[in-house]
């Protein structure tokens, strides 16, 4: 008789390990609280206009290639990707840089605007390319035996791990110019961290943007989630939305059962659970959940007041992806690592994918997505009371920086998210967007581990297990997880490996 799996949520990692346990013969349930699957990768309609809730950079393309071969499908087959060109449009208050994965023109670029510069650039991508092929296979195995931790792999990875040098620290090696740096840092914002106080090792999130390319996926990258949704119920698998869990059920250290809301139990021998990490933790686990004040002693991410625009206009000369930082991007980050004071000089993330995807929007209408990085609800800020007028600054300061001098009078259709929101509607313990930090005593072994600690048959996906956050990452932590289970009753399986084809 097949093994049955229940999975606790349908957000990346629950669908990702989903598809491949179902492609593998398991008998496999997908229970989700929502009426859609993806989490934070969802799609989120305002009015007549789609937009991504979360992510919207998709980098690391193999590794989602990968899990879906994982699966027995080709990911081409389910998603039209658009490897995208220029990349990113960087301002600072009076330079703008290009960004592109073609070299001799990044190169150009850069010294374009930071003149003298694209020596370090070279030096940097050479180097890089030796650390990713260093640190990548440690990305790749479980933590959840101390004895990893002796493994070669990381032992050959251990001078980029073991290391007091922040992410800054690294780029001083190859830029002087303060915001050329922010160039290669401002990626640290993808683990919701500042690049002053990121680990040295992930520089390599900007070294795998700039040498393979970000893409946009037609629809948005929500359509990711819809397209492995698709291929997990065609292996086989059985998807049931609108169905929120109570809790898990034990018999000793094993997981037993699933029971959700409407008082119905699912009897399994494996659960999954794809939660957000502390909130199933203190929420989910039956006499065995951790008291919020030890979770809320852990180190988190920051948090995003989140501001999705449906417009009457198309703004064409406008960016795919544009990064605006803050005058003084440096107090920007520190206010935002304090978590008790919210920046009024902020940085802003606005994406303008109408651009290249008309079909998000009406014809003749765009959609803006518009990212602020701000304080998660540690300190209680009173959100309720200052959405609109941080709106307003918001969407002053697009105006200002940007080509969409008049936007604020084509907004039609508006949905704001706060840190509040993160937390009351989505689920996200203290509004932690990016789950908990990514310090050093928070990865590898001492990150929540694929299979949790003090459970036989409990796994982890998503961003708050090892690897970590973001889309590549959370699908690797469900691979992961979903081997681990597969030894555990050795049940056969063949790993995809995409890698060495791109990590030479």
């Amino acid at each position: 008789m097949s093994k049955k799996i229940v999975i606790v949520g349908a957000g990346p990692g629950g669908l990702t390990a989903g598809m491949i346990l179902a492609h593998r013969g398991l008998d496999v349930t997908v229970v989700e609280k929502r009426s859609r699957v993806g989490g934070r990768n969802a799609e989120l309609r305002v009015g007549d206009f789609s937009f991504d809730t979360g992510p919207t950079f998709l980098h690391q393309k193999f590794t989602l290639d990968e899990v879906f071969a994982e699966a027995g499908k080709r990911a081409d087959d389910y998603l039209d990707f658009q490897l995208l060109d220029p990349m990113t449009r960087l301002t600072w208050n009076d330079v703008t840089l290009e960004t592109t994965s073609d070299m001799a023109r990044m190169e150009a670029n850069i010294e374009a605007a930071f003149p003298g510069h694209g020596e370090g650039y070279r030096r940097f991508m050479s180097d890089h390319g030796r650390k990713l092929k260093d640190i990548y296979p440690c990305l790749l195995k479980p933590y959840h035996e101390l004895k990893a931790l002796i493994s070669p792999t990381l032992l050959k990875a251990l001078p980029h791990v073991a290391t007091t040098q922040n992410v800054m620290d690294v780029l001083a090696r190859y830029f002087s110019d303060d915001r050329l740096k922010l160039a290669f840092t401002f990626q640290a914002k993808y683990l919701g961290m500042s690049p002053w106080n990121c680990p040295a090792l992930f520089s390599i999130i900007s070294y795998i943007e700039y040498k393979y390319g970000i893409y946009h996926v037609r629809g948005g990258l929500c359509q990711i989630s819809e397209a492995m949704a698709k291929v997990f119920q065609q292996n086989g698998g059985t998807l049931r939305l609108g169905c929120p869990v109570r809790e898990v059920k034990f018999a000793g250290k094993r997981a037993a059962a699933v029971l959700l809301e409407s008082g119905e139990r699912l009897d399994c021998d494996d659960v999954i659970v794809n939660a957000d990490y502390a909130h199933a933790a203190t929420r989910l686990f039956n006499g065995r959940s951790q008291p919020v004040e030890a979770l809320e002693r852990k180190k988190y991410s920051c948090s995003t007041f989140m501001l999705y625009l449906g417009l009457d206009t198309i703004y064409p000369d406008e960016p795919h992806h544009h990064i605006i930082f803050a005058d003084d991007y440096a107090a920007n980050v520190s206010d935002i690592q304090g978590q008790q004071r919210v920046s009024q000089d902020m940085s802003i993330y606005v994406r303008n994918s109408s651009v290249n995807d008309p079909g998000v929007a009406p014809p003749g209408q765009s959609g803006i997505y518009v990212l602020v990085p701000t304080i998660n609800t540690r300190h209680g800020f009173d959100w309720q009371s200052q959405r609109a007028a941080y709106r307003d600054k918001v969407l002053e300061r697009i105006e200002r920086k940007t080509g969409m001098k008049d936007l604020r009078r084509h907004i039609i259709a508006e949905r704001i998210i706060t840190p509040d929101d993160w937390r009351d509607d989505h689920d996200v313990f203290m509004g932690a967007t990016f789950n908990l930090a990514h310090t050093l005593d928070q990865m590898l072994y001492w990150r929540p581990r694929n299979r949790m600690s003090g459970f036989d048959n409990l796994y982890l996906v998503g961003g708050g297990t090892h690897p970590g956050s973001g889309l590549p990452t959370i699908y690797e932590s469900a691979r992961i997880s979903s081997n681990l289970l597969c030894d555990s009753h050795s049940l056969p399986y063949q790993r995809v490996d995409f890698a060495p084809q791109f990590i030479d």
